[in-house]
């Protein structure tokens, strides 16, 4: 059951996160053509909006988790992002494109805090790293082929081209995730309701961790809505080939992620945590000062090496803190912060970008890793300067 377990949430993760990126990945070209996206405000305007309706429905889906089947999750996930995706394809302004636009993200809500918590529950012993990584891994790889298709796709078939694509993929993987499993019973016998002390006593295991979330995910919301018009404006990147430095990015995160485990148990889960921090922020630094596009290339995908062994490494050290029974809960305040820290840090990135260029998002993101490096490094309860005990 657990192979079965971690292969659906394999899946579940690649066609969500994927669906996530395929729409960011239109914005530059619908910018250009000055149609729907008129400038970077607009980015940040449905950015933000998008991450705070999935942040305001994880927090619901984790207080009903209890009450439904991890599978019958997945398959109203995965025909909702399909129905809202085929939606996105219908605007006509920017108004048309936010809503369809938000009930999309409403639909990416399910996986973060329901899959991960199965994935955990599944593999409470010394396979936990090894499945973190997998289940994370599989998510970066469906953005991978998300952004070296949807680049090509827009640019030669025309915008809405990409949606339909994952619009069928989406049903697809979807009802393959759902019957590997719906033999499965993953319920609770006696389920209980969470309340209010319940996401408190979760919050309160978690909070050493909450900096790195939060710059995770500022991180990877600003990659994903920014470095397109990176590439495609500043130095002037067809969309197609903007799409495959992007899959070079996510590409060598997911290859990092699927050796996490071997990784965290050649060196420590904290070592790993901390190298992957302080890697991530200088090759945003460079990135961010960098004008020529083939040193900009190569340290994104080097900032990538880096930035996606935070997630599962974070990820098990939550996993294995935080009680069975709150286990969903905390991986929704995880998601959570990842959502909050995203849509803010977008947004202002939108004005950033309008008012200094469309490199100073990534300056920001510098300042951000600084002060969370700060945090770990001389603070005397650090959970990422102490070693587990074997």
């Amino acid at each position: 059951m657990k192979k079965r377990i971690l292969f659906s949430a394999s899946l579940f993760h690649a066609f969500n996160d994927a669906s996530t990126v395929i729409v960011p990945m239109i914005f530059p070209l619908l910018y250009s053509q000055q149609f729907i996206i008129k400038n970077y405000s607009h980015i940040g305007i449905l950015s933000n909006l998008g991450l705070l309706t999935t942040f305001f429905c994880q927090i619901a889906i984790a207080n009903h988790a209890h009450k439904y089947e991890y599978k019958h999750f997945l398959l109203l996930s995965s025909l909702g992002i399909s129905v809202s995706v085929l939606l996105i394809t219908l605007s006509v302004n920017v108004v048309s494109m936010l809503l369809f636009y938000l009930v999309m993200r409403g639909f990416t809500s399910f996986y973060h805090p329901v899959g991960i918590a199965t994935v955990s529950k599944a593999h409470p012993d010394q396979g936990l790293d090894f499945a973190m990584g997998i289940q994370s891994g599989s998510g970066n790889l469906g953005v991978f082929i998300a952004f070296i298709s949807a680049g090509y796709l827009a640019q030669n078939f025309g915008w809405k081209m990409p949606l339909y694509v994952c619009a069928g993929v989406c049903v697809f993987l979807g009802i393959m995730s759902y019957f590997s499993v719906r033999k499965s019973s993953l319920r609770a016998k006696n389920p209980v309701r969470p309340d209010f002390s319940s996401w408190m006593e979760a919050l309160k295991d978690i909070k050493a961790y909450i900096p790195g979330f939060i710059f995770g995910g500022a991180c990877w919301g600003t990659t994903v809505y920014y470095a397109p018009s990176l590439f495609n404006h500043k130095f002037h990147v067809p969309l197609g080939n903007t799409g495959i430095f992007l899959a070079l990015w996510i590409g060598v995160g997911t290859v990092m992620t699927y050796f996490y485990g071997y990784l965290s148990k050649r060196g420590s889960r904290e070592r790993l945590s901390l190298a992957s921090l302080i890697g991530s922020t200088t090759f945003l630094f460079i990135l961010g000062i960098s004008s020529i596009l083939g040193i900009a290339a190569i340290v994104l995908i080097l900032f990538g090496a880096f930035l996606f062994l935070i997630y599962p490494a974070l990820q098990s050290f939550v996993a294995e803190k935080v009680p069975e029974k709150n286990q969903v809960l905390a991986f929704s305040i995880v998601a959570n912060i990842k959502m909050i820290t995203g849509s803010v840090v977008v947004l202002i990135a939108g004005f950033l970008s309008d008012n200094f260029g469309i490199n100073s998002p990534f300056l920001f993101l510098v300042g951000l890793g600084i002060l969370v490096l700060a945090n770990y490094l001389f603070r005397n309860d650090s959970p990422l300067l102490t070693s587990r005990q074997p």
